[in-house]
């Protein structure tokens, strides 16, 4: 199986990606944007795409969520959830006193702002388009005034050290991936799915009675949350995951309600939960 992924080598989409392809026996093919991988999906590139879609601490990923409703009609197959490590890196034998600037991207920096004003105030912070990209470029510079924040991937690639581990705000930080192909997966009975909605204009309560449908079913659902339309001021979408498969028959048959009452819907699909992955980033806290 071909796994897309979004490139370069050492970032942790790429270990994410390399943990699922544990699973799966995939090959592993970098992409350098995330539509990328939803086209190499479509036109047979690749077989399956991973894309990260939520994380603990920035919450949804845009970019994956619009390409989801807007762009394509690659289900959901598999998610995956990934412990956000972070490591300070730098040349062999470069000491923290002689840091003076910190590379990595923005968000990375963001997660790891009190690490970096209590022990390294005196470093600028410099934006990267990846963690990878921050660790290559301190590399390549042999430059040991310049350290980076990145993975332990990223540092066994490129030849750093790690000087500090563990250097995020939060130990319970974590990433959910989900894996996108043209099919999602069969019943597990341990199950999440994924979709949209949008609601009838001018219906007062209609987003109630959407989601009433769901609470009268007895549906856990485990995330609700809102994203515009794009193209009307003013008017949303609804995304929302619940527990449960769309071919058990209390899940089908609400959701078959849920389509009466809403003006769209679209299942994004159903797949296994990642208990293990979740159960991990509990244990870290």
């Amino acid at each position: 199986m071909r796994l897309a992924y979004l490139g370069p080598p050492g970032t942790f989409t790429e270990e994410a990606a390399l943990r699922y392809a544990e699973r799966e026996s995939a090959e592993l093919i970098p992409f350098s944007s995330m539509p990328a991988l939803v086209s190499a999906v479509e036109t047979e590139l690749a077989d399956r795409a991973i894309l990260p879609i939520e994380n603990s601490l920035e919450g949804t990923v845009s970019t994956t969520v619009d390409l989801l409703i807007h762009e394509t009609d690659l289900k959901i197959c598999a998610e995956l959830i990934l412990p956000v490590r972070h490591f300070l890196l730098a040349h062999p034998g470069t000491r923290r006193e002689e840091i003076r600037v910190v590379l990595s991207h923005p968000q990375a920096l963001a997660q790891c702002r009190r690490f970096l004003e209590r022990c390294l105030p005196q470093a600028e912070q410099v934006a990267a388009l990846s963690t990878a990209a921050a660790v290559a470029e301190v590399m390549r510079s042999e430059d040991r005034s310049r350290a980076a924040i990145g993975t332990l991937r990223a540092a066994e690639l490129y030849g750093a050290v790690v000087l500090a581990r563990d250097i995020q705000d939060q130990k319970s930080n974590a990433t959910r991936f989900v894996v996108l192909a043209h099919q999602d997966a069969e019943p597990t009975g341990v199950d999440r799915t994924s979709l949209c909605f949008t609601v009838k204009r001018n219906v007062p309560g209609a987003l109630v009675e959407v989601l009433n449908e769901l609470a009268v079913a007895n549906i856990q659902m485990t995330k609700v949350e809102s994203r515009p339309m794009k193209s009307v001021l003013g008017e949303y979408v609804f995304l929302v995951d619940i527990e449960g498969h769309r071919k058990d028959p209390h899940i089908a048959a609400a959701l078959e309600r849920v389509a009466e009452k809403a003006a769209e819907l679209k299942i994004f699909g159903s797949y296994p939960r990642d208990e293990d992955g979740l159960n991990g980033t509990r244990g870290s806290r």
